[in-house]
């Protein structure tokens, strides 16, 4: 039995998130698919975590177990003959027989993409929100802050999210403003909850419009309660950037 680590870029318009689904057209779906066309074998890859349907990822981080003679060169040339061309494999390694993708996770990093422009714009449109209100961007650098450190998300908790707990702790959190009206926001932390960056970035785009102040973002954190927090930021503009192990 060998063990496999694959490092997987895919693009999450056309599928229902991550894991699979009966019926619904999945990442891990399509890779376990895959992988029987090329070994005649059911094989479950674990993924470093869900992403939602819509979600992106440059850097998702998979494993897989099988008993076989095939390289890892054979697998990562074999699995990009066969998957979509939407779902790549960046990469295919030979890991310990006990690594696993979820469970050695140590931090998980996520980029989110706006497009504050107020024309519609036809090319790339699936990748970005776009705002068309000004936003006050000096007002939601500050308020990216608020986010870093160890703190109860609980607010910030789409419903359904598998998890004992909802303290987790932010090491990075950094909006960047561009040329032409293009915001990046950067967070990383040792995991996520549910919905939890897009819940992140609907609150800092209402402090951007004014809605919302510092001081209510403060005692959102306090009140612990979703409704208090604002609307869930759009799945496209969402991508999984990496995931570290130590």
């Amino acid at each position: 039995m060998r063990n496999f680590k694959l490092v997987i870029e895919y693009d999450g318009t056309h599928y229902s998130g991550w894991q699979r689904q009966k019926g619904d057209r999945t990442i891990q779906g399509e890779i376990e698919t895959a992988l029987m066309t090329m070994t005649r074998r059911k094989i479950t890859v674990i993924g470093s975590g869900r992403t939602d349907a819509g979600v992106h990822a440059s850097g998702q981080t998979a494993n897989f177990k099988c008993d076989t003679s095939l390289t890892s060169e054979t697998f990562q040339k074999g699995l990009n003959s066969l998957l979509p061309k939407d779902i790549v494999i960046r990469s295919c390694q030979p890991a310990a027989i006990d690594f696993h993708a979820r469970f050695d996770a140590k931090s998980k990093a996520y980029r989110y993409h706006i497009l504050n422009h107020h024309p519609p714009v036809a090319i790339g449109r699936q990748y970005v929100w776009q705002i068309r209100r000004p936003l006050d961007t000096h007002a939601m650098v500050q308020a990216s802050q608020y986010f870093v450190g160890t703190h109860d998300f609980k607010a910030f908790e789409g419903s359904g999210s598998p998890r004992a707990h909802t303290v987790r702790h932010i090491t990075m959190s950094k909006l960047s403003v561009e040329h032409g009206g293009k915001i990046t926001f950067d967070v990383e932390a040792n995991g996520f909850l549910r919905f939890m960056v897009r819940n992140i970035v609907g609150t800092m785009v209402d402090v951007g419009l004014g809605k919302l102040s510092f001081q209510d973002i403060q005692e959102i954190f306090l009140s612990r309660d979703r409704g208090r927090a604002s609307a869930t930021a759009p799945a496209h503009g969402l991508f999984l950037i990496s995931v570290t192990y130590s």
